[in-house]
């Protein structure tokens, strides 16, 4: 199945992301982007379609000048004129690079890729902020199962706000308080499976959650995959530095391509 990644967003709460794309924030040695795509790849998706908007040029860049050494072990001889790589992480990627606008919503972003799924029965999208050890095959299964156009992981948020409960009648006092995160409130983890029956729900300049969800809602189209495991989004600075520590650590939890107990790349 191909991958649509949402690649366009600006990441303003993130300091480190004043010149370049969210998506192009680093953890660790590599951007988040390609966390999201070591992922899927992982799982045997390795057709990506990415949808660029503001810095497309940085993210262009990025793999064209890819450097396999920096996540990878290698061995360096002949006075550095040859590298051998124990691992290998983009070799048979293929990867689509589509202009589709600086200012454009999700929905527009996916409605500008559709010509570049034709032929698909199936196809998976992410928004390339999120990291999670989700085993893929099992949200899969569970999507085929339903026979429905849409399905989207549904998460914990890990915020650690707490919600606030106040008695009716008596606005000021307080009836009940628990962490948000530990109640039963779930969000949208970004992490989506479409079928491409999709873009008949999306008209011009819809966001995708907006109008098009709510059509699928009304026809009983659209399924959520309850999720219980890691998943954190990285939308402010503290949130980079939390996936930072667990990186940096050796405990990052999204990095599911390690169970086989290759190298970091």
């Amino acid at each position: 199945m191909k991958v649509v990644l949402f690649c366009g967003g600006l990441g303003l709460r993130i300091r480190d992301a004043e010149d370049i794309p969210k998506p192009m924030v680093q953890i660790g040695y590599r951007p988040v982007l390609w966390h999201v795509m070591k992922y899927y790849a992982h799982f045997g998706h390795t057709d990506f379609i990415l949808c660029l908007g503001y810095r497309a040029d940085a993210i262009k860049k990025y793999f064209l000048d890819y450097n396999e050494c920096a996540s990878n072990d290698f061995v360096l001889s002949g006075g550095g004129k040859k590298v051998e790589l124990f691992n290998s992480d983009i070799h048979d990627w293929r990867i689509t690079f589509a202009d589709t606008g600086i200012n454009s919503n999700i929905g527009q972003r996916l409605k500008a890729v559709e010509k570049h799924l034709e032929g698909e029965e199936e196809f998976l999208a992410n928004y390339s902020d999120g990291l999670t050890d989700l085993q893929l095959p099992e949200q899969l299964e569970h999507f085929h199962q339903q026979g429905k156009l849409a399905s989207f992981l549904c998460v914990r948020p890990n915020l650690s706000y707490h919600m606030v409960s106040l008695e009716k009648g008596n606005g000021s006092l307080v009836s009940g308080i628990h962490a948000i995160n530990n109640g039963s409130v779930r969000i949208n983890g970004g992490y989506f499976a479409f079928k491409k029956g999709i873009f008949d729900y999306i008209r011009e300049k819809e966001e995708l959650v907006n109008e098009p969800f709510h059509r699928l809602i009304e026809e009983k189209q659209l399924i959520g995959y309850p999720y219980d495991g890691f998943w954190a989004g990285m939308d402010t600075f503290k949130d980079k530095q939390q996936l930072e520590g667990l990186w940096g650590g050796g405990a990052a939890p999204w990095e599911v391509w390690k169970t086989n107990g290759s190298g970091r790349g």
